[in-house]
């Protein structure tokens, strides 16, 4: 996996939303496009050319989809197989799969139904409803609202999220209380998409109605629905063993362990297609569906509405919906993921349209997402194109002198700092570059390859040819660049001390060196024995022990790391667990030892060049000085040297 696609890996295994607003169509220009009717016949024949192709094309084995219009179902299909092997069909109406993140739907819906009852406060602070604190002890609690902005201020965490082995599995409970994840920012003020903030929700769902939120979400939301092929429960019940698809990497490929998602409350759910059209019709329903009220139709149309200001034009959340105007109507939604399995819900409340869609691969280089975008852009370009065409707007004659002052390297507000996870985000970091004609670059959505952007206001950024929109802010003190098609993450300006190039350079040299070090002390011991040239002084080969077992230790340091780390870039998560704490831990307390061998390194080095004072002596023992020291610095930057085993 390249650098530039871990952080990607990461995003995808901690279950992160990857929401229909988080897209880039084309603004359309010239006269507006003539919608198709949604109907059932067009739209079978539409995704029957894109999804056959798609999924062929990127290595993906199955999909669901399915539409509701009016308050019925329009449509619902199953492509490609929910089991290769077997070659199962997959089946929108029986088919089970996993929603991800799309599962928070089901959480915030409960939370507003304990709303609606007087329950819950949402801007009350959550210590209220818990047995144990995660507000700060000063300034501003943490609030439900918060949490279902995701604004709680929580850094993300990697540990114990993901797992395959259903035998010690931590309830919410234990997994909340034992990896409490520090405050980055302080609560209300900068978004940083949660995982353990929602399942804070779940866990407060779970005390405040007195039932376990598993049983809770069953009884007061999927079985009065008829949702009767759906459930937050892990392990699968039995029950529904027979029914679920198969997950896998790519569709050539083995199919893949059930995944256990620890955060529950965040990602659990598994469902099927035709469950799922019962939940979209509830929600376009002013939350009704036939007999049963889900929810009060106050409270839906609340839970619906922005729950936080936002730039106009800019996506917001809505109470856990993603809120945001596509092609001139309002979309709310909610996409997730999982390692294999890919899910989208959207609806357009005004127009009684929702379409649910569920891939169960990631596909050949992640093409499931470039395909889940296609289907989305597609989807709405087809039946709701844009009314209102717009040309692109001019550029400011100050965008050359402003390009210049938002170009640089930037880090997300969604990430890890303590823990040696936080490597990964050292080494990937976004970048905006100024062009030549006072544009800037910077990285498309879900896609390879920039987009380009011109200033169109002070500190406003349109991509050309498209509507997506980049601000420029100071948020406490730090440059800040708010997305308009993401929410739920901010990008923050990299100090130089963090930028990647400084760190990458400083590792790769410092490699470098101790590699060629490792190769030339043999061939020098050879060339020695060989020609028969005069051994060194004693105390000059007593020192050399000292510098050759300082290197050894800091490359073994090295080498160990690298095989913990490599389970993320075959994003195989369910690797960190409190099993891996021992390993962990051995390797942290090697890390004062790699110190102290460091320490003795150089020194015995600066011994050397007083004891041998040749220049060229002197240059080699520095170079590895510095390459040992180079070692000890990206440990201590990328946070491998931290005793955190909460990461």
């Amino acid at each position: 996996m390249k650098i530039k696609t871990i952080a990607a890996a990461l995003a995808l295994v901690t279950l992160l939303a990857s929401p229909a607003m988080a897209t880039e169509a084309p603004a359309p220009t010239g006269a507006a496009a003539e919608p198709h009717a949604l109907e059932a016949d067009d739209v079978r024949a539409w995704l029957g050319g894109l999804l056959p192709y798609g999924m062929q094309s990127g290595d993906i084995a199955g999909a669901v989809v399915a539409v509701v219009k009016d308050g019925e179902v329009l449509f619902q299909q199953g492509y490609g197989y929910a089991d290769v092997e077997k070659r199962t069909p997959m089946d929108a109406d029986s088919t089970m799969v996993r929603a991800g993140s799309t599962s928070k739907l089901f959480t915030w819906t409960a939370v507003m139904q304990l709303v609606e009852q007087g329950k819950i406060a949402l801007d009350r602070n959550v210590d209220d409803y818990l047995d144990f604190r995660v507000s700060p002890p000063s300034g501003p609690p943490i609030t439900m609202l918060d949490l279902m902005n995701h604004k709680g201020g929580f850094e993300e965490g990697l540990k114990d999220i993901l797992a395959i082995d259903p035998q010690g599995l931590p309830s919410t409970e234990k997994y909340l209380k034992e990896h409490r994840r520090p405050l980055l920012f302080p609560p209300g003020e900068v978004p940083a998409y949660s995982n353990y903030g929602a399942t804070l929700a779940g866990y407060i769902v779970q005390r405040v109605s007195g039932q376990p939120f598993e049983r809770y979400v069953e009884e007061h939301i999927l079985l009065p629905l008829g949702m009767r092929h759906s459930t937050f429960e892990q392990p699968l019940p039995e029950r529904f063993k027979a029914a679920m698809s198969q997950g896998y990497q790519t569709a050539s490929t083995p199919a893949q362990p059930y995944e256990l998602i620890i955060t529950r409350p965040a990602g659990s759910l598994t469902t099927t297609a035709a469950d799922m059209t019962r939940f979209m019709l509830a929600h376009l329903q002013q939350g009704r569906l036939g007999d049963v009220q889900m929810l009060r139709s106050d409270t839906t149309e609340l839970m619906h509405t922005p729950s936080e200001a936002a730039l106009p034009g800019f996506s917001s959340m809505a109470h856990g919906f993603f809120h945001e105007i596509r092609n001139g109507r309002t979309v709310i939604g909610h996409g997730g993921d999982t390692v294999f399995f890919h899910t989208e819900l959207d609806l357009l409340p005004a127009e009684g349209v929702g379409i649910f869609y569920n891939f169960n691969s990631r596909g050949r280089d992640g093409a499931v997402y470039g395909l889940r975008k296609a289907l989305f852009d597609g989807f709405m370009d087809r039946y709701f194109p844009n009314a209102s065409p717009r040309s692109d707007a001019p550029a400011l004659a100050s965008a050359p002198a402003d390009a210049l002052k938002i170009a640089g390297r930037y880090q997300e507000s969604r990430r890890v700092e303590h823990g040696f996870i936080s490597v990964f985000y050292l080494l990937q970091q976004t970048v905006l570059r100024a062009t030549a004609d006072g544009a800037i670059a910077a990285p498309k959505v879900l896609e390879p390859g920039d987009a380009t952007f011109h200033e169109v206001a002070p500190g406003l950024w349109r991509e050309v040819g498209g509507t997506r929109e980049l601000a420029v802010r100071t948020n406490g003190g730090v440059q800040t660049v708010i997305d308009s098609t993401d929410p739920t993450s901010v990008l923050q300006s990299v100090p130089f001390l963090r930028s990647t190039p400084l760190n990458l350079t400083v590792l790769v040299a410092s490699l470098l060196i101790l590699a060629f070090t490792v190769v030339l002390w043999p061939t020098f011991a050879i060339i020695r024995r060989r020609f028969g040239r005069p051994a060194a002084a004693g105390e000059v080969r007593r020192l050399r022990v000292f510098i050759g077992a300082a290197v050894v230790v800091v490359v073994l340091y090295v080498i160990a790391w690298i095989a913990l780390l490599a389970p993320v870039l075959s994003v195989e998560l369910w690797v960190y667990s409190w099993r891996l704490d021992p390993v962990v831990r051995a390797l942290q307390l090697a890390g004062v030892l790699v110190i102290a061998a460091v320490g003795a390194g150089v020194w015995a080095l600066w011994r050397v060049s007083r004891l041998q004072s040749t220049r060229s002596a002197w240059i080699c023992n520095a170079a590895l000085a510095a390459a040992l020291l180079g070692i000890l610095w990206f440990a201590f930057m990328a946070g491998l040297l931290s005793f955190n085993l909460n990461y």
